[in-house]
């Protein structure tokens, strides 16, 4: 998640994270790599790391982005990454548990 702070040219964007909420530094970015939300923060052009980051506490930016789907998809997609060997394991097991009483109880129902 990042914000344009500044519009380069028609296919180049200036966009900020800012770094301490969500790991984006300032950088150059083409328009063709973005992936636009419905979020808008009220921020002058090219607005410094500060005045961006109270205008997304202000408006509540990151905390309506992490009710959103994408968000919450984005995050189980980083903690399944993390996960250990055992961890999988574990997570594989629970799934055989589940899809056998599922079967059970779908076998009851057929009948």
């Amino acid at each position: 998640m990042c914000t344009i702070v500044d519009i380069v040219d028609q296919k180049r964007v200036v966009v900020d994270g800012p770094e301490s909420l969500t790991g984006v530094r300032r950088h150059m970015m083409p328009v063709k790599r973005l992936s636009l939300t419905d979020f808008t923060a009220k921020i002058p052009r090219g607005a410094r790391e500060k005045t961006l980051k109270t205008a997304l506490e202000r408006d509540e930016i990151m905390k309506k982005w992490s009710e959103t789907a994408w968000a919450k998809k984005v995050k189980a997609k980083e903690v399944r990454a993390k996960m250990t060997d055992f961890e999988r394991f574990k997570l594989m097991v629970a799934r055989r548990k589940r899809s056998a009483e599922v079967k059970v109880v779908m076998k009851k129902t057929k009948k």
